[in-house]
Parts: C-alpha cells; sequence; structure tokens
C-alpha cells in the first residue's frame, strides 16, 4: 500500500488515480471537520469538495515531511472558518442547525440510544454554533481529530499558546452554556467540562 507522500509524489506526476487515493483516504474526516464547524450538511459537502480542489492546486507546496492528514485538514479548517467569517453577516437563530447528519450517526441504535444520541449531538452542535469560528476550529480539530496543541498550531498557522488560549476560552465557553442548558432543563447533557 502506498504511503500518502507516495500518492502526492505520483499526482504530481499527473496520475490522477493517485489524488483520487488520497480523496478516498480523507474524505470522511475532511467531510465530518466541515459538517462539525459548519452545522449544515449540505454546506458541509461544499466545503469538503472546495477543501479537495484547493488541496489538489496546492499539491506542489505540500511538505513531505509533515502528515498530509493535518496538511488537508488545516486546508478544510481555514475554508470553514473563511465561510463562518463571510455568513456572520446573517444571524442563525439556534433553531435553524439541523439535526445530526445520518452518516455521522452509530449504525442501527436502538430507538431510546438512538433518541439520547440525536438530542446529544444537537445539542453540541448548538453549542458548537455559539462559538467564534476560532474557537470551533480548535475544538473541533482537538476533541473529534485529536490533533495535539502543537498540530493544531501547525494546521491553523498560529502559535501553540495561541492555541491552547483559544482552547481554554472555548471550554469555559461551552461549561458556561451547559450550565445554562442544565438550568433550563434536566435532559441528558454532553459530557463537556473544563477539565478537558
Amino acid at each position: 500500500m502506498d504511503s500518502d507522500q507516495e500518492l502526492v509524489t505520483r499526482a504530481l506526476d499527473g496520475d490522477q488515480q493517485a489524488f483520487a487515493k488520497l480523496v478516498e483516504a480523507y474524505q470522511n474526516s475532511v467531510y465530518n471537520l466541515a459538517y462539525r464547524m459548519l452545522g449544515d450538511g449540505g454546506e458541509a459537502e461544499d466545503a469538503a469538495q472546495e477543501a479537495f480542489i484547493r488541496a489538489y492546486r496546492h499539491l506542489n507546496s505540500y511538505d513531505t515531511s509533515r502528515s498530509f492528514k493535518t496538511w488537508l485538514l488545516s486546508i478544510a479548517s481555514n475554508h470553514c472558518i473563511d465561510r463562518i467569517r463571510k455568513r456572520r453577516l446573517i444571524w442563525l437563530s439556534l433553531d435553524d442547525i439541523l439535526p445530526i447528519h445520518p452518516a455521522l450517526a452509530s449504525p442501527e441504535p436502538d430507538p431510546e440510544e438512538a433518541a439520547v444520541e440525536h438530542e446529544r449531538s444537537a445539542m453540541i452542535q448548538k453549542m458548537l454554533a455559539e462559538l467564534s469560528a476560532e474557537h470551533r476550529a480548535v475544538i473541533v480539530l482537538h476533541y473529534w481529530y485529536a490533533m495535539t496543541c502543537s498540530e493544531i498550531a501547525e494546521a491553523l498557522e498560529t502559535t501553540e499558546s495561541t492555541v491552547k488560549s483559544r482552547l481554554f476560552r472555548a471550554r469555559q465557553a461551552l461549561a458556561a452554556q451547559m450550565q445554562s442548558q442544565m438550568g433550563e432543563s434536566k435532559a441528558t447533557t454532553p459530557a463537556f467540562s473544563t477539565a478537558w
């Protein structure tokens, strides 16, 4: 099996099948990142497609000593941040957030588990939607993609201390939202805490 770096080299030499293999390997990761950041399935599909187009156009700037996945996710997250900034002009009510995309749901849970998971996912998506684009990016990259602060700093082209600061502030905001939610209802809430 070819490594990502070998596939990139072949793609740069004009082998379109090599790039297709990279798309196939990472399409779910890129889509899931876009969905978590944007909260809309259709917009996430568009953003994921645009991320791959941008990656292909800039493939010659990829440093093969870096992780291809990190490089690709940095393109996707930066594109999502740009989209969020552009749409900030339009206020979206939390009620407009779509439920979790079926592709992200676990395979065939029982009805009670499905209802609880749907409620938890919808609540997480609502809480993420209230974060700034920068805070949302660090949360998604850290908790959904298990990237370290240094990897996130590299992906978002910022410093590690900035990433740590954003993570801290994002956790505080999410914890405050959870306390607010728990005060409003006794419904099951996602496991966000400042102890992350």
